[in-house]
């Protein structure tokens, strides 16, 4: 959400001022570089990139995706984006910037990421899975499955239902908005237990009765994996590795636990602290803070495969998969609709698409998907990013490239 990535910036910026970030993540892992300077020649370039693009619409649209990378490494001062698209006659990645700014290594096309909140589509289809096999109702409060932990100023988990939790209609405070971001920053390595982040939503009311409204909270999807744990005895990461990573061949997702490392080619994870602020390398972190509502690592092929799945009926049967697709309106102009762990979007040209966006410390992620099976994943190497342009132009390169009807690059053809 917009106004967390602004709290966040925020208190990053304090955190380099109060000269706490070099003496808090372990050593070799901080690395600074001058602020990418976004200059009216950047801005020109971009538009004319774009006004050159030719007449033809599927060379326009590939002009225009090739533009919107090049201004997110320029103008919006990532260091590096990628994109890879995929239909039914293939693959293709295209590449923009660097993936170490200090190496100037370019990105590799096979490059894997942490895909934040894109986490909650692999968490709600596993969930949805044990509703298949009738362990989970979706209509059942979440007190027949976590009995007393949801309670406290107001909270009620008696009251609030398990598809409430999915669809961010349960009206929990989102623990992200209380929390400081400057704890990871100081203990980039520290486990944060998903029973711990959520108890510190529940220290505060609730931002609306249960299903009276619309609000994206992280805390209903720590508490979809703690009832995913608690009905199977397994952990969250375990259900997903063995109800969607490993049926689909996802040889490039993991749910790393409290691993800080990425394995295989990954470019370097950096947020900006403040707007004329270096980068801060934050590559290495634990991923409990995100847990099942945040800390997977993928890539663009495997995110592409998953959502080309998930819509084409290879993980659910048809009764679950409408429910995740049964959307309420989220109150944004853009006209993005919720379902179950996962949004749905109109495209310029017409249609919608559907997917998730994702951020997480270090990484930028969003990616959709098309019934008639056009995917998309777009990915650069800075998060949280030095405004909100960012967010705005890798929703326009997911769209431009779904908008094209087949690959939109030949680079990179697998």
């Amino acid at each position: 959400m917009i106004t967390r990535k602004r709290a966040f910036r925020g208190a990053l910026t304090l955190t380099v001022a109060l000269g706490f970030a070099a003496a808090a993540l372990p050593a070799g892992a901080v690395e600074r570089t001058p602020a990418v300077e976004r200059t009216p020649a950047a801005e020109a370039a971009y538009a004319r990139a774009t006004a050159s693009a030719p007449s033809n619409a599927a060379a326009a649209s590939d002009a225009r995706l090739r533009a919107l990378l090049h201004r997110l490494t320029t103008v919006d001062g990532a260091p590096g984006a990628f994109v890879e698209t995929r239909d039914r006659r293939g693959s293709a990645v295209l590449t923009d910037g660097v993936a170490d700014v200090e190496r100037r290594t370019p990105l590799d096309p096979d490059s894997r990421f942490r895909i934040g909140s894109m986490t909650k589509t692999f968490t709600a289809t596993a969930l949805l899975l044990l509703v298949e096999e009738k362990r989970v109702h979706l209509d059942a409060p979440v007190e027949r499955y976590l009995p007393g932990v949801v309670r406290g100023h107001g909270n009620d988990g008696r009251k609030i239902t398990v598809r409430q939790l999915l669809q961010h209609t349960s009206g929990l405070p989102d623990f992200l908005d209380h929390f400081d971001p400057r704890d990871i920053v100081m203990d980039p390595l520290a486990h944060r237990d998903p029973l711990d982040l959520v108890n510190i939503a529940l220290a505060h009311p609730p931002e609306f009765a249960p299903d009276a409204g619309w609000s994206y909270s992280n805390t209903g999807y720590l508490l979809v994996g703690m009832i995913i744990e608690r009905v199977t005895g397994n952990t969250y990461g375990e259900e997903i590795e063995r109800r969607v990573i490993e049926p689909l061949g996802l040889s490039e997702t993991s749910v790393p636990g409290d691993d800080p490392t990425i394995p295989g080619p990954h470019p370097r994870g950096y947020v900006r602290p403040g707007d004329d602020a270096p980068l801060l390398d934050i590559t290495a972190v634990n991923p409990s803070v995100g847990g099942a509502a945040g800390g997977m690592i993928s890539s663009g092929s495997d995110v592409n495969r998953f959502l080309g799945a998930l819509l084409g009926g290879e993980l659910l049967h048809p009764a679950q998969l409408r429910e995740m697709m049964r959307t309420r309106p989220t109150g944004s102009s853009d006209g993005r609709r919720y379902g179950l762990g996962l949004e749905s979007k109109p495209l310029p040209r017409g249609g919608r698409y559907w997917g998730h966006t994702g951020d997480f410390l270090g990484y930028e992620t969003a990616a959709g998907a098309t019934v008639d099976g056009r995917q998309a994943t777009v990915m650069v190497n800075l998060g949280p990013g030095s405004s909100d342009a960012q967010s705005d132009d890798i929703q326009a390169a997911v769209e431009t490239a779904l908008s094209r009807g087949r690959s939109a690059v030949s680079v990179g053809q697998r």
